[in-house]
């Protein structure tokens, strides 16, 4: 991992160096002479990291080599970003060059001031980079040429990915009909059965649990079904939460006691015959294991408890009659055969029937040992290379580095590791802050890649977002991630193997922790970068180079007091990712505006925050800014327009907000706006509806709130421009208030882009003639609830009639207005 990221820092840096101008600058040392001798510098040692990462997996004094240069290039990095965010706060400054030169010069910071320390900093760095170079001369390292890696994110290949549907495990006809004896024909003395099914990770113990739960033979059997995920962490309120959840499809409240939950549970399943999975248990304490079971013991006769774990000790806890504890073993010679070939020879580029591929695939396939997890990441590596010598290659050079391991199977999945291209690598080892078997949302995770600089922008026509989505599809493609699971409305959740977190933890090493203990937040060194962490063990951590700080999730609700704010600006000024979320305080430092690197901040979920510090829009290089939920948030910093790099403005469900600050029109880097509220009474002198004109960078969903309230609304209806919003995705369009002059404000000048998904109008109880663009709407979809909603209107709160591209028309009782409404709407479905 360390040369990966030493790689990319050292060509981040490079590319820095070469588009920096003194006069963007303004510095007053010899700065040309430094930038030059350190991009001279970094160039020497870039083009030597090929060949360290092969030395590396040998040789400590490598390694410990790597590490300091990772270090300095990082330090480097950070003191190139200062200067960059220095120039933007320039250029910022209103008036011309001279009244900009002379505030500055009297400001707090002050140029002159701030170009001797700067340029302290950069001989220091100019230094250790020296210093090191000279060091490398030791190891005798060779010169390389790294393979050019853009035509991997720009070349669509015809690849799918690893793992494969429920229906097309292979190797597993013979465990299957013995777990399908043992629930449908063993008759037990117990009216709840437990069957563990025991192996070592990557042997597809889920897989076989999930290919019985949903055969139809078990679907008919069983009158209740359930599935709950338990992991490392054996907490039975937890569990007993989530096979509640299973049943209802909702998530108990989270305040209830554990007396409560357990009536709960024991209503839902006793006298009834149910199947419930528990998957992946972890506990070895007896204890722990008889206080779940004996919630579980009121099912009818014949129901059964799948368990599946890699521990033999938890098999036997939960039954003690060994012959029906399923042992899952590695796949048959010809099985492992079978998954192989079928990934390996799928893309087309190699002959299946060439012995030559043949003989080196079976010679590689002897040491994946049969595991299927180890077979499909294999396999999926040599599916994109196209000759026998890259084969050969991979056999002698790449596999040679598993044999004689006990364990291997982290090794050889580390081979597809070794096989991502680096910024990949980045994205993939960032996930260690993840705690394992986490619901992993993937918009959230391609935001943290655009704020640490792994996204890179080489087609300008897309978004950020869009290209780190792009980078995690490729990642589920090579089967780094798992249990995919879409929403309708474009939200996606996945989760990543244990084995795949395992080998994350593995990369990342003392680069990332999830500190959740005073022993951890001791042992993390002060070199860390990244950390997930309980809020109350924040003042206790020593690091001050941290580039990620998260709230650790599943934690409740705590307080984060005034000086775990001050230790936070104090000491982690490299900050770009803070998540804050669902924490109980109410006022934010003014002194965040410290944080000058910050990229992403979450603040949402923190229902007491009225006001955030007007110092907040002096972040710049601010990108994303979460705010969802603080329902008693009342107002926006005024000066928001200030914030010229912000893409994601998330206010959704803050209903205590009035009004929109003026200049948000400003913020043409926008892609996501949650919310938009109307001034009602323009006495906040708010920013009315004609500055969403230039935002056409929009996407995902825009409610629109107090559009009754709006003057002159012809005007600023068409002012909005929602016709040239061509990457929205919902609209909602809310009327609000209990005014008289509804009819007025047309909605025929309210017109969207035809490529929006899913409209919502309410409240509008105007008598005019429907708006003649419903014709062109044809790509409604069906909403995220999945009823076929791709439209709504509504009159004083209630729904009067539903329309989609798929589905046509539902309607209530229907007024002569309504009837106009679903004769437009039946020549839309024509």
């Amino acid at each position: 991992m360390a040369e990966a990221i030493a790689f990319d820092l050292a060509a981040e840096l490079i590319t820095k160096l070469s588009s920096f101008t003194l006069s963007q600058i303004g510095l007053w040392w010899n700065a040309k002479d430094d930038l030059d001798d350190l991009k001279s510098t970094v160039s020497t040692i870039k083009v030597v990291l090929l060949d360290v990462e092969e030395r590396s997996v040998t040789s400590q004094l490598v390694k410990d080599w790597l590490e300091k240069l990772r270090d300095v290039l990082y330090d480097a990095n950070d003191l190139l970003d200062d200067f960059s965010t220095e120039a933007l706060r320039k250029d910022l400054l209103g008036g011309n060059k001279l009244t900009k030169e002379v505030r500055l010069f009297f400001s707090s910071s002050n140029q002159f001031a701030y170009g001797l320390k700067m340029g302290r900093k950069m001989k220091a760095i100019k230094a250790r980079l020296i210093s090191i170079g000279s060091e490398a001369k030791v190891f005798n390292l060779v010169e390389r040429d790294r393979p050019m890696e853009t035509s991997f994110m720009t070349k669509k290949r015809q690849q799918t990915h690893s793992f494969e549907r429920e229906d097309e495990i292979i190797g597993r006809d013979d465990d299957k009909a013995a777990l399908l004896k043992l629930m449908l024909e063993f008759e037990s003395e117990e009216n709840v059965y437990i069957i563990p099914i025991v192996g070592f990770g990557g042997l597809g113990k889920t897989a076989l649990a999930q290919l019985v739960y949903n055969h139809e033979r078990v679907k008919n059997h069983f009158e209740l079904m359930m599935f709950a995920c338990v992991s490392d962490d054996f907490d039975v309120k937890v569990i007993v939460a989530n096979i509640i959840k299973s049943v209802t499809d909702l998530a108990p409240d989270q305040n209830l006691e554990m007396d409560q939950l357990q009536k709960q549970l024991r209503h839902k399943i006793d006298g009834k015959k149910y199947l419930l999975v528990l998957d992946d248990i972890w506990n070895e304490d007896p204890g722990k294991w008889y206080s779940l079971k004996k919630l579980l013991m009121g099912g009818a006769k014949g129901s059964r408890i799948i368990v599946t774990t890699r521990s033999l000790r938890v098999a036997e806890i939960t039954n003690k009659c060994e012959s029906h504890v399923l042992k899952l073993k590695g796949l048959s010679d010809n099985d492992a055969w079978s998954l192989f070939k079928r990934i390996a020879f799928e893309q087309g580029y190699v002959d299946s029937t060439s012995s030559a591929f043949v003989e080196v695939g079976k010679q590689i396939l002897e040491r994946c040992g049969g595991v299927p997890l180890a077979i499909r990441t294999i396999a999926g590596t040599l599916s994109l290379k196209k000759t026998v010598n890259e084969w050969h290659s991979f056999k002698e050079i790449e596999l040679a580095k598993i044999s004689q391991i006990e364990g291997y199977i982290l090794p050889t999945l580390k081979l597809s590791y070794d096989h991502l291209p680096s910024h990949l690598k980045h994205c993939f080892t960032y996930c260690r802050l993840y705690p394992k078997d986490h619901e992993i949302d993937v918009r959230t995770l391609a935001q943290f890649w655009i704020a640490q600089g792994f996204v890179k922008q080489l087609n300008p026509s897309q978004s950020f977002e869009e290209i780190g989505f792009g980078y995690f599809k490729d990642l589920v493609e090579r089967s780094f991630f798992q249990e995919l699971v879409e929403y309708g409305n474009g939200d996606m959740i996945c989760k990543m193997h244990d084995l795949m977190h395992d080998l994350a933890e593995s990369i990342a090493g003392m680069e990332s922790s999830i500190i959740d203990s005073n022993k951890i937040s001791s042992d993390v060194g002060e070199k860390c970068r990244h950390i997930s962490i309980n809020p109350s063990l924040i003042p206790l951590f020593k690091g001050k180079k941290l580039r990620t700080l998260l709230r650790s999730p599943n934690m409740g609700t705590q307080n984060l007091s005034q000086e775990t704010w001050d230790f936070v600006i104090a000491n982690c000024r490299c900050l770009r990712v803070l998540k804050l979320n669902g924490l109980d305080f109410e006022n934010i430092s003014p002194s965040i505006y410290k944080l000058k690197h910050l990229r992403y901040l979450d603040l949402s979920w923190n229902p007491h925050i009225k006001n955030l510090p007007k110092s907040i829009c002096k972040i710049q290089n601010l990108k994303a800014l979460k705010l969802d939920w603080c329902d008693r948030l009342q107002e926006l910093p005024k000066k928001i327009e200030r914030l010229v790099n912000l893409t994601h403005l998330l206010c959704h469900c803050c209903y205590g907000l009035t009004y929109m600050p003026r200049g948000i029109g400003k913020l043409t880097s926008l892609e996501k706006l949650s919310a938009f509220v109307v001034d009602k009474d323009g006495s906040h002198g708010g920013a009315d509806l004609s500055e969403l004109r230039l935002l056409n960078n929009l996407r995902g969903e825009l409610t629109i709130r107090n559009l009754g309230f709006v003057k002159n609304a012809k005007e600023k209806f068409k002012a909005a421009n929602f016709k040239e919003k061509q990457h929205l995705r919902s609209l909602v369009l809310l009327w609000d208030g209990d005014n008289d002059d509804d009819d007025e404000k047309s909605l025929e000048d309210l017109q969207p882009h035809p490529n929006l998904k899913e409209l919502c109008i309410g409240g509008w109880r105007g008598d005019a003639k429907f708006p003649s663009w419903l014709s062109l709407l044809t790509n409604l979809d069906t909403d995220a609830s999945g009823t076929g909603v791709g439209a709504v209107l509504q009159q004083q709160g209630r729904p009067v009639a539903y329309f989609s591209k798929a589905l046509g028309v539902r309607h209530q009782d229907l007024s002569i207005y309504e009837k106009e409404m679903l004769a437009v709407l039946l020549a839309v479905r024509k």
